[in-house]
């Protein structure tokens, strides 16, 4: 991980925090997302940690359109991220990272939508990961998957360097609603 990355990591995490302690915005589900949605598409969804924003409202847009849902599950650095159906009542068991998935035993799916956290974003729809590669690797198993990150505004820059391996996403959303 080249050492611009790692410092501007560390600085955006900062302002996310800061953010999210000074504020109770709120994702709303913007009808970019809420047209795509309809029964038995499965939308991958996500847990967030510490002060990623949270996507609980999109998610359950997604389960009121009779869409299913899926986590992700991770188990280790290099590992491949995996897509696993999940429902509320299902129960969470810790992973690496601090995440809360579902059990290894859960279903694997191909989602439709994937909900992303993410450090920081741009202009240009380039996001910055927490630097281990996993969604990057997902998005390219999934080429058709429609790719939303969930962000604060406060995580949006002009210009993000990205790599070779770096997949785009197709929108973000952020409490003042999308960037497309």
């Amino acid at each position: 991980m080249s050492d611009d990355k790692a410092a501007m990591r560390a600085h955006m995490r900062a302002e996310r925090d800061a953010f999210a302690m000074a504020s109770d915005a709120a994702i709303v589900p913007p009808p970019a997302f809420i047209d795509r949605l309809m029964p038995g598409i499965i939308v991958a969804s996500y847990i967030p940690v510490g002060s990623e924003a949270d996507p609980t409202p999109l998610a359950a847009a997604a389960r009121a359109a009779g869409a299913r849902l899926a986590l992700p599950r991770v188990e280790s650095r290099d590992g491949e991220m995996r897509f696993l159906v999940w429902s509320e009542d299902d129960p969470l068991a810790p992973g690496v990272y601090g995440l809360r998935q579902p059990a290894a035993d859960a279903p694997e799916c191909r989602p439709d939508i994937v909900l992303t956290p993410l450090v920081a974003f741009d202009d240009s729809l380039n996001r910055l990961g927490q630097g281990a590669g996993h969604y990057d690797r997902a998005f390219a198993r999934l080429p058709d998957a429609w790719r939303l990150g969930v962000a604060w505004s406060i995580q949006r820059l002009l210009a993000i360097a990205v790599d070779a391996w770096d997949v785009p996403l197709h929108a973000v959303v952020t409490e003042r609603g999308v960037v497309a």
